[in-house]
């Protein structure tokens, strides 16, 4: 579904050049979790940023089915991310001025899905939480409202940056299940990457980077259920 062939970034800061990936090869499949780790620095978020189209690599293609993303322009940027990538952070990025269900609606007009709104509320189990404010919610309900909002635009890869970062563990868990469900559940490609290598066990495929390179690569045969555990 999604390839990186030979993939570099380099950032120019002053006379030096910094390279934040390096020859960097890997797939990624539909329906399927993949776990990328590694430590601040590694190259993760500019990893992350590829994916979603809000960043180029310096060298190299990258592939999503027979498109070649590295190739396209801004206009063509855009129109991929809107039709292919749902984005989940980690602090949530909803507008407090609007309920639960109206962040929602306001990203699944995107794709004309703003009357399932509700719909993806109940997916994440927060169809009692649809006219609350941010505010009124704790921090694992505006992650899980994140998630609904991401998904209502129906996309083909999902992609979570440390979405666990700034929650306990027991909600960690909880958002571990929503995101592995999905993955399970629909054809959507789930991306998560984290630091935290406990989630290491529940990935189909797990990406561990150090310093811009890929340390090691593997698929997980037998990735616990999070329920389970």
């Amino acid at each position: 579904m999604i390839e990186f062939q030979k993939i570099d970034k380099e950032y120019h800061v002053g006379d030096q050049i910094v390279k934040a990936l390096h020859k960097v090869n890997f797939k990624i499949e539909q329906g399927k979790l993949t776990i990328i780790l590694g430590p601040s620095g590694s190259g993760k978020s500019t990893l992350l940023n590829i994916l979603g189209g809000m960043d180029r690599p310096t060298r190299g293609e990258v592939r999503f089915n027979n498109e070649i993303v590295s190739n396209f322009n801004d206009h063509e940027l855009t129109d991929y991310r809107r039709r292919v990538i749902g984005f989940v952070f980690q602090f949530y990025n909803l507008i407090p001025s609007l309920t639960a269900l109206e962040n929602i609606a306001i990203a699944a007009q995107l794709n004309g899905n703003d009357h399932q709104a509700e719909d993806y509320l109940h997916q994440v189990g927060l169809s009692q939480r649809l006219n609350n404010f941010p505010n009124q919610m704790s921090g694992g309900e505006m992650q899980r409202v994140s998630i609904a909002r991401a998904l209502s635009k129906k996309p083909k890869l999902l992609l979570c940056d440390e979405p666990t970062g700034a929650l306990d563990s027991k909600t960690s868990l909880k958002i571990m299940k929503i995101l592995q469900d999905i993955s399970k559940t629909t054809d959507t490609a789930v991306v998560m990457v984290t630091h935290n290598p406990k989630f290491e066990q529940y990935a189909d495929h797990v990406i561990r980077l150090k310093d811009g390179q890929i340390e090691k690569t593997y698929d997980n045969k037998n990735p616990k259920f999070v329920e389970k555990v």
